[in-house]
């Protein structure tokens, strides 16, 4: 890793006021006066607050506060008065008055102070460096007003998690909506999408064998490689179809058939789809901590759909459609019959 920055690595000096509780208590000076004094006299009163001088076409306000010089020096600070239950003290009295280092910004989250850490993974994995970070015993021990919040890609990626199950059964849904108007059948859609779980086991297979963890953009080449093997389980099922309704062959024949003439298409995809992505998989191009999961999730799920498709698919669509002719004759469907017209 590299390049790891802070945002509250820049500091700059600046006078700090750490007030005593006990002896304000005693002397009976609250916080918020301490605090009043301190603003007036150093940056000037709130604006909403401040008198104004009325000018003809503006109004200026008036701000009264100490000399610069005497902000800039802790003995003059330590003899402003501060109100209290007897009378005005001074309040080297009630706080300790010192100079040290501050952040030059404060930022918050959530109405709470918040420190950024930002580092350059290279080529380690995100949820791999968040893991380590984790272990860490510094991060073991935090403060009980000290926790971690992730932000940017590690934030990202914890909500994909969150919403991997939902994402991948409304992709399914969509899939099988689309396919049930193409096929005009609510059967035949779930032989194609039976390609989907051999596509999983390619891809979690991939990743354990390079040693790369399920993160973000492995979820992203999951989702992916749906589109491509729902295509490719489409070009055999739809031939298949087409070889029993238009050329009139037998089931076993038409799934013979479409085998023979649809694995070249088929395997030429998976080819071509994983001949683009073994770059990309290798680590060559910009950021291949991020792309490379990625690719290896879409070229291990695209090889053993491939090869198993071509068994199995046949298999499960035979199922199906016996399934399909049992439910036919139970509620008595008739088959549609074919008009021919002669002159």
């Amino acid at each position: 890793m590299g390049n790891i920055t802070s945002s509250a690595s820049l500091e700059r000096p600046e006078i700090q006021i750490k007030p005593d509780f006990n002896k304000a208590a005693e002397l009976g000076v609250t916080v918020q006066a301490l605090a009043d004094v301190i603003r007036v006299a150093t940056s000037g009163d709130f604006s909403n607050v401040m008198p104004k001088l009325n000018l003809p076409q503006r109004q200026i306000p008036i701000r009264v506060r100490l000399d610069e010089s005497f902000r800039q020096s802790i003995d003059d600070i330590a003899q402003l008065r501060v109100p209290g239950r007897t009378g005005s003290v001074s309040l080297a009295t009630v706080a300790d008055i010192q100079i040290n280092g501050g952040p030059q910004q404060v930022d918050r989250l959530d109405r709470m102070r918040n420190v950024t850490f930002e580092i350059e993974l290279g080529k380690r994995l995100l949820g791999e460096v968040s893991n380590e970070v984790k272990a860490l015993p510094s991060m073991q021990s935090l403060p009980p007003s000290v926790k971690l919040i992730e932000s940017g890609d590690a934030q990202r990626m914890t909500e994909l998690f969150g919403s991997f199950g939902a994402a991948m059964m409304i992709g399914v849904l969509c899939i099988y909506v689309v396919l049930v108007l193409l096929f005009h059948d609510f059967l035949q859609p779930v032989t194609i999408l039976g390609a989907l779980p051999l596509s999983l086991g390619g891809a979690f297979l991939a990743l354990l064998a390079t040693g790369s963890s399920f993160s973000m953009p492995s979820v992203i080449g999951l989702l992916m490689l749906m589109g491509v093997v729902t295509k490719n389980s489409i070009l055999l099922v739809e031939y298949t179809i087409m070889g029993r309704n238009e050329r009139g062959l037998n089931r076993l024949d038409a799934i013979l058939d479409g085998c023979h003439k649809r694995a070249r298409p088929i395997i030429m995809t998976t080819l071509a789809m994983g001949a683009g992505m073994l770059p990309i998989a290798l680590g060559y191009g910009a950021d291949p901590s991020f792309r490379a999961p990625m690719a290896i999730t879409v070229i291990g799920g695209l090889i053993t759909s491939t090869l198993l498709s071509l068994v199995i698919i046949p298999v499960l669509y035979t199922y199906v459609d016996d399934l399909n002719q049992f439910l036919k004759r139970v509620f008595k469907v008739k088959p549609r019959s074919k008009q021919v017209f002669a002159r």
